[in-house]
């Protein structure tokens, strides 16, 4: 019944007990055992029997305020059970973006085209698993690249699995050097700035070489391919991306402006990413994954790194 309802009802028995006059209620005093004092102060009072009759208890329940009143039980209110708090789930944050597949060039030395130099696959030679790639290693020079140290730092992640990092995958980079020259093509004897890196449990592989030139025709650069094992790319035309990497604008600008880059400057004022034949028609979040993020100067080297999604 509702508290609505219980109001009512005590209101309707309220007009009853007026109705049976003084009698009932001298018979309703003697059957609750009510003293004679007390009942000598009921029959004195205005109103005695509305006093009896006419409130609810605290509960809301149907029993009745007479029968609260001779027993002394006073029903206390339940106290309200509290809700639980609700845990939020976590919202994953990672997001990762597969950079645009490009052309691996004229000059990739993987295999998938022939060179005048030593070799027109660098990946089948056990001295390419290397973190420094500064060095020539196929054949007999051992000549040194020269020009402004990079470290890069390159991370994989599983683009569809929460930008996990991927483990065991191998990349391989290339570029050109300082005056824009290719080893094993226009240098067919050197076959420094190129090497292969196995990223570790966090998906990382790191890359000692030098900052690349600038050459007519395209902005600055570094080619790189993902492979899903070692033996995948030294096997030769199994990766998983083919891709580049834009210089920044801003140490690209430091650079070209020392005296050993100097060949560079015009090449570089001549280009932009914009009007690049293999960087311009990609899509701002591409390019932003694309672009090494990179701190340092000219004097101390610079270091570099980039985050690369693989659709696995």
């Amino acid at each position: 019944m509702s508290h609505h309802q219980t109001a009512t009802d005590s209101a309707h028995t309220d007009d009853q007990d007026h109705d049976h006059g003084l009698a009932h209620d001298l018979a309703t005093i003697r059957r609750l055992q009510i003293g004679r004092r007390r009942a000598l102060l009921w029959l004195g009072s205005a109103g005695s029997t509305a006093l009896l009759v006419g409130c609810g208890g605290e509960s809301g329940s149907s029993t009745s305020t007479a029968t609260t009143i001779a027993t002394g039980t006073v029903t206390a209110t339940p106290t309200p059970t509290p809700t639980p708090t609700t845990t939020a789930t976590p919202t994953p944050s990672g997001t990762c973006t597969v950079p645009a597949t490009e052309t691996n060039g004229p000059y990739p030395a993987d295999g998938t085209n022939t060179s005048s130099g030593a070799t027109s696959n660098v990946l089948t030679y056990t001295g390419v698993v290397r973190q420094d790639i500064r060095s020539s290693f196929v054949g007999s020079s051992t000549t040194t690249a020269t020009g402004i140290r990079l470290d890069i730092t390159i991370t994989l992640v599983d683009a569809n699995n929460s930008c996990a990092p991927l483990a065991g995958y191998a990349v391989y980079i290339w570029h050109c050097d300082r005056s824009g020259n290719y080893s094993l093509y226009n240098l067919p004897a050197e076959s420094y700035l190129r090497g292969v890196q196995v990223s570790d449990a966090n998906g990382k592989v790191t890359f000692t070489t030098i900052f690349p030139g600038c050459y007519t025709g395209r902005y600055p650069h570094i080619h790189f391919e993902v492979f899903s094992s070692l033996s995948n790319a030294i096997g030769g035309r199994y990766a998983r991306l083919i891709s580049q990497f834009a210089m920044p604008a801003t140490q690209c600008a430091q650079v070209y402006a020392t005296s050993d880059y100097s060949g560079s400057r015009t090449p570089y004022n001549s280009s932009s990413l914009s009007s690049d034949n293999v960087f311009g028609d990609n899509s701002t979040a591409q390019m932003a994954v694309m672009t090494l993020t990179m701190s340092g100067d000219t004097s101390a080297g610079f270091t570099a790194s980039a985050t690369i999604g693989i659709a696995t």
